[in-house]
């Protein structure tokens, strides 16, 4: 009975089985016959639509158009987001900040940020100023959609017959919406969200909107920002006292302004005011007469050759400032003033010592750059250069650039392995063949010296000593060491991400000059952190003190005075008898260690005293290979040129560990160190700035005369003292 019943159930399973599979394969035949019939119907409309010849040509053209501009719009549109990530809603209202900065003595050196000013209308603007803007910088402007699409290409066709550029192709709108969202930076992926941020501005904005938004912001060289401010900088009068010269000047500013500001190189200036008076005339907006007329009666600029902008300090202090802003150290204000640590005198004296080594020397050297950081032992930020020139490059190496420190780096390593109670000053070590796996460091001379107190080996610059305290202070892992060698660096200033490889006790991290220099302050002020600022005191638009720097927690001690102590002992070594000795002062404690990298594509100085902490760094923004420049030449060379004027002959504050002579800082001034450095630099000067480089003035058109005048002005300046040798800025060795 149960066998009969299984039977029947598989029975009946195999019939629905079989129905199932008819089922499916009826329905399968059908959607067969069925496209087919379809297929046929769709060959047959087409056949009728069969198109021959050109017009086959044209449409396979635009079929290829059509699915070309189809993978274009989605690339577009990818491409835009991250453009339209850089807009907000209130991105017009939103409150700038608008500050003015101090020196360290109260006198006014620059302003940073926009406060948008509507004070001023697009009417009461000059019409001839208005006029030379769009003939020299977007003649369609009022044309075209936000993109000029006739000029683009006119820019690219000029441009390629120069094989360089010699056009901008940008319009106005595209240069606005740079300067509100974007930054300089030479790329494509700059170039097209600016593109799509000019179309953005253009949809919300009206024309003569967007014109005056670029007029109130775009720079003007002399750090100010908009026609209001440039017209009272370069003329001191209002913009609408401007005459024809004026305007086609301040209009040739937008190309260029630092290269072509009229306080920097008048003859430039004119010349580009030429250029512009020409486009003025090419666009029938002035007759030749009255272009001739402007030539032959050039605009005169306020004298301002004498004034110091120091533009990449201002930069990174403004960045400290909105740092600040943004973390609610100054309330809802945002008008400021900042009074910060600059001191005009250690600025220029930085920056001339600079530039006369590169110009001297730079070309023999293959050397075309170099950066400087100078700061008090507790972080304070005296001076900075951050390149040779402002106006050809903004880029601030002395902050934004990751460069190899090379030897210079080696005292953050000994410094760890004096706190692991592992060496001594006095300490032996051998100066003999190591390597860790593949990798084996060699001396500068490809050579070893054998045995030696670790002094010696710092102050010759030993390679292979800080290696073996990577492997010591592991216990014979070298990872591990390096790991607290990194430790000890962070802690020490540097903030760059030092990468863990066999090489990096002996430099091969990446690190900003003005770290560097942090980092150093730590010995110069006996152990406690130095965080680099600027700010010492921010007053609101009515005067009112709304923060002071020693507010601020009190620096913490990071390392044991015994440690430092024993570390400025051997880095003075290294400038009394070492690579260092370029930079010794007379009658002044130095300390400090020079630092060449692979190739010699970086050179570094890096030296103290108890009074400042200074940072040099030469080389190459290319990362090009220099000609054999080590640290111990131009970057000690500068550092001794840069600071001779600052510290010989003021009170020299000891430094933690070595032991001052009596009377050694009232030895005699070299006799080119200039009166400001001999009455000191702590308190006021001898003779005001403005007399001090009125005398400088005097010994530089002596220099430039004739043997005969020379020995002229020699006769003339004896009964005076010689101010003429007393006033060169900077004391060569």
């Amino acid at each position: 009975m149960l066998s009969f019943r299984g039977a029947s159930f598989w029975k009946r399973l195999r019939r629905r089985a079989l129905a199932f599979d008819s089922k499916v394969d009826s329905s399968l035949y059908d959607a067969s016959r069925d496209f087919n019939e379809v297929w046929l119907r769709i060959c047959a409309y087409s056949d009728r639509l069969r198109v021959r010849g050109i017009a086959r040509i044209a449409n396979e053209l635009a079929c290829e158009g059509l699915t070309l501009g189809l993978a274009g719009g989605v690339v577009l549109v990818a491409l835009a987001i991250p453009a339209f990530r850089e807009t907000s809603e209130d991105w017009l209202k939103r409150p700038e900040l608008a500050v003015t900065f101090l020196d360290r003595y109260g006198n006014e050196i620059g302003k940073r940020g926009i406060l948008h000013d509507d004070t001023l209308a697009i009417q009461d603007i000059p019409d001839v100023f208005i006029k030379a803007v769009l003939a020299t910088e977007d003649r369609r402007f009022y044309d075209h959609f936000g993109i000029d699409v006739i000029g683009t290409f006119r820019a690219a066709s000029a441009n390629a017959r120069a094989e360089g550029v010699v056009q901008g192709g940008s319009s106005i709108t595209q240069q606005l919406a740079k300067n509100l969202f974007l930054n300089n930076e030479r790329s494509l992926e700059r170039k097209v969200k600016e593109a799509f941020l000019a179309l953005w501005l253009e949809s919300r904005l009206t024309k003569n909107e967007i014109l005056k938004l670029y007029l109130d912001r775009a720079y003007m060289g002399g750090s100010t920002f908009g026609i209001v401010a440039a017209t009272e900088f370069y003329f001191g009068k209002s913009v609408k006292d401007l005459t024809l010269p004026e305007a086609a000047m301040l209009a040739g500013l937008f190309k260029a302004p630092s290269k072509f500001a009229p306080h920097v190189n008048l003859p430039a200036a004119r010349a580009r005011a030429s250029d512009v008076l020409s486009n003025m005339v090419a666009a029938n907006v002035l007759s030749e007469g009255q272009a001739e007329m402007a030539r032959r009666n050039p605009a005169t600029p306020i004298d301002r050759r004498r004034e110091v902008s120091p533009d990449y300090y201002l930069d990174w202090a403004f960045e400290e400032v909105k740092r600040l802003a943004d973390e609610g150290a100054f309330g809802q204000e945002r008008v400021l003033t900042v009074k910060t640590g600059l001191d005009i005198f250690v600025q220029h004296s930085a920056e001339s010592a600079m530039e006369e080594n590169l110009r001297r020397d730079g070309k023999r050297f293959n050397a075309s750059q170099g950066a400087m950081a100078v700061l008090e032992p507790d972080g304070n930020v005296r001076a900075m250069v951050g390149g040779r020139d402002y106006g050809a490059s903004q880029f601030n190496r002395a902050t934004n650039a990751l460069r190899q420190p090379g030897s210079s780096y080696k005292p953050f390593v000994y410094t760890t392995a004096l706190e692991a109670g592992l060496y001594k000053p006095n300490t032996i070590v051998t100066d003999a063949p190591v390597c860790i796996g593949n990798w084996c460091p060699n001396n500068y001379g490809r050579s070893y010296s054998g045995s030696m107190p670790l002094v010696t080996a710092l102050a010759k610059s030993i390679n292979t000593i800080p290696v073996r305290m990577s492997l010591a202070l592991g216990k014979g892992n070298a990872k591990i060491g390096r790991a607290k060698i990194i430790e000890m660096s962070h802690r020490m200033g540097l903030t760059t991400n030092l990468e863990d490889t066999p090489s990096l006790p002996i430099g091969a991290g990446v690190v900003t000059v003005l770290d560097m220099a942090s980092g150093y302050a730590v010995f110069a002020n006996g152990g406690k952190r130095a965080k680099p600022y600027s700010a010492i005191e921010v007053r609101n638009g009515r005067g009112e003190v709304i923060w002071r720097h020693d507010s601020e927690a009190p620096p913490q001690q990071i390392i044991a005075p015994s440690v430092i102590a024993d570390m400025n002992f051997m880095l003075h070594r290294v400038v009394e008898g070492g690579t260092g000795g370029r930079a010794r002062l007379p009658g002044l404690v130095v300390a400090g260690k020079t630092g060449t990298t692979n190739a010699y594509r970086d050179a570094w100085f890096v030296g103290f005293t108890g009074n400042l902490v200074a940072s040099v760094w030469l080389g190459n923004d290319d990362y090009t290979s220099t000609r054999n420049l080590t640290g111990g030449v131009l970057p000690a060379q500068i550092w001794h040129d840069a600071m001779a004027p600052i510290l010989v002959g003021t009170e020299q504050k000891p430094l933690l560990g070595i032991d001052v002579k009596p009377g050694a800082a009232e030895k005699p001034v070299a006799a080119n160190t200039p009166p400001a450095a001999e009455s000191g630099r702590g308190g006021p000067m001898t003779l005001s700035r403005r007399s001090y480089e009125a005398l400088n003035d005097v010994t530089d058109l002596i220099k430039a005369a004739g043997p005969r005048q020379r020995a002229a002005g020699a006769r003339m300046s004896k009964g005076a003292g010689d101010f003429g040798a007393a006033a060169t800025p900077v004391a060569m060795p």
